[in-house]
């Protein structure tokens, strides 16, 4: 049985009217771009895809911004406070291998197609069927994890600011819902270019001042190391397969279920990030969107676990019953004990602004889906431009609402981190074997994508609501099993896939030219622009020494 996601009551902030200040600068910012975005929306490619013009440095920094929400700011400081330096693998081995998998391999098939949204690839390399099952999948997920976003962002801001629940929600939600109906998705996007900086400038302060406070790097592992153990600040101490350890998983859950599966699934399939990619003005540039991302997320695990470890330190019972403060409590609770005024408000505001870039993300890339893939192909055909403009701002009214709806759902996770997870499993997961599958065998029949949806989705959630939660296998935590659900999902879909396959027609291949490895399409050959040929314009060399540079920084924590 899991506690509610309540911040403890005592965590009230000091603030002043010199934070407030700052807070109301940046709402004022928020709202001038996506007054300044609104002049350049003329059509429905415009108000979806920023009329792929947008620049290789702008959708890389907007793609790791679109991430730095929930997860990262409460979820990772959690995760930290709860597992210690594991939190490294959702970033070395969960992050950065996807990321330059998806620069490198997927992004020609995505762009190369000049398809609008993920799901749409799947209608090209399937059937209708299969595209119409992952768009309602996709924008049942995105309604789902744009309300844990606005949920944290509520008792955040009701524990630190005072602020009831639903004011923080009305206003948040007013605030997103403004900008994106506004300017569409450039105006997301520029602002979560914005909000990168703001988050960094929040949470820069409470790492160094935090380390200063326990003794520098030196003083928290002494610590932990005493209190937890000394696998607590290890990357992979105690994951031999029958090992016990903090994260409840082993070296092959890890590797499989966390590096290969969840990651691959989220990073190269979830729409809230490829769509910032697919909003790049060449194909040069939507490759790169995802690798220059790439290398500002292999530090920002820094600004998220070391919180969460001097957390640890400083309140050596949080998370247990003889504690007031929660995991997700971490961070709150570091901002009232370190941040002075001034500086303080620059941390609640870069709070606001990660749970708003991450609702963000979400809710234009739901907009997107809903209306050209399921209201423009099923419901309403064939309609004048302005009229899917006009639709897709009233679905993103519809998109806020509902996100307000499911924003609850998130309180019986007292870890949010856990929760998300749970949700990649079930529908990211499915979608990326189906999406691999099919980009890399060409025999994958049009009916085996369906089929394989559903055999992974199901299979993902037998695992936890089953397998897990009544008992019948022991797994020691939800992270555990949300590894484990993964595997699961990835192995049905395959299976399932590969034995439809077997006994259905393939899509003849002159249809298949773009869609699957070993292909190609006119828009894959695209040449490089004159001038384009600099070091840090060539994807392969900046994935690879994405690679490598995140390996690197593996070294000191692992053993």
């Amino acid at each position: 049985m899991h506690t509610p996601t309540y911040l403890a009551a005592e965590l009230r902030l000091p603030t002043n009217w010199l934070d407030y200040s700052i807070l109301g600068i940046y709402f004022v910012v928020v709202l001038g771009i996506g007054f300044a975005a609104r002049r350049s929306v003329k059509t429905s490619l415009d108000f979806f895809l920023s009329g792929r013009s947008l620049p290789a440095w702008v959708t890389g920094l907007a793609f790791v911004a679109a991430n730095l929400g929930a997860t990262e700011i409460l979820g990772m400081a959690a995760n930290s406070a709860q597992y210690g330096v594991y939190t490294t693998h959702w970033y070395w081995i969960g992050a950065i291998p996807a990321m330059v998998f998806l620069g490198l391999v997927m992004m020609p098939f995505y762009y190369g197609s000049k398809v609008r949204s993920v799901p749409e690839f799947l209608l090209l390399r399937f059937d209708r069927a299969s595209h119409l099952l992952s768009s309602i999948l996709f924008a049942v997920a995105a309604i789902l994890i744009a309300g844990v976003n606005l949920y944290a962002l509520a008792i955040v801001v009701e524990a630190l600011l005072g602020w009831p629940q639903w004011v923080a929600i009305v206003v948040a939600g007013f605030f997103v819902l403004a900008y994106i109906t506004l300017g569409g998705l450039s105006s997301a996007i520029y602002n979560e270019v914005l909000q990168f900086f703001v988050i960094l400038a929040g949470l820069i302060p409470i790492t160094i001042l935090g380390l200063k406070k326990v003794g520098g790097w030196d003083g928290l592992s002494d610590s932990l190391t005493q209190t937890r153990g000394g696998d607590f600040m290890t990357a992979w101490g105690g994951t031999g397969i029958g090992s016990d350890n903090p994260l409840g998983a082993n070296w092959l859950t890890i590797v499989l279920g966390l590096g290969f599966v969840l990651s691959f699934g989220y990073w190269t399939t979830n729409f809230a990030e490829v769509q910032r990619a697919l909003s790049a003005k060449n194909l040069s540039a939507a490759q790169r969107t995802p690798l220059i991302a790439a290398f500002p997320k292999i530090f920002i695990v820094f600004v998220v676990m070391i919180p969460g470890l001097v957390a640890a330190v400083l309140v050596p019972k949080i998370g247990t019953p003889g504690s007031d403060l929660q995991y997700n409590d971490a961070i709150p609770y570091l901002m009232q004990q370190l941040l002075p005024n001034g500086v303080l408000g620059i941390a609640v505001t870069g709070l606001l602004a990660a749970f708003m870039a991450g609702m963000a993300a979400n809710v234009s890339s739901f907009n997107t889906v809903f209306t050209t893939d399921i209201w423009a192909r099923y419901v309403v055909k064939d309609r004048e431009d302005d009229y899917y403009v006009r639709f897709g701002r009233l679905i993103t009214v519809i998109g806020v609402l509902a996100s307000i709806g499911t924003a609850f759902l998130a309180s019986s996770f007292s870890n949010i981190m856990s929760y998300l997870q749970t949700l990649f499993s079930f529908f990211n997961v499915p979608m990326f074997v189906v999406f691999i599958i099919g980009m890399f065998w060409k025999r994958a029949s049009m009916k085996s994508g369906f089929w394989g949806l559903i055999a992974g989705t199901t299979a993902a959630m037998v695992n936890y609501f089953v397998i897990y939660k009544q008992g019948i296998i022991d797994i020691p935590s939800d992270q555990g099993a949300n590894f484990v659900s993964a595997i699961a999902g990835f192995v049905a879909g395959a299976v399932v896939m590969v034995a439809v396959s077997l006994f259905t027609a393939p899509k003849p291949t002159a249809e298949l030219q773009g869609l699957v490895y070993g292909t190609t399409s006119p828009g894959m050959a695209e040449a490089p622009a004159e001038g384009d040929d600099a070091w840090y314009r060539k994807p392969a060399l900046l994935g690879w020494g994405a690679v490598v540079l995140a390996a690197a920084c593996y070294i000191p924590f692992s053993f």
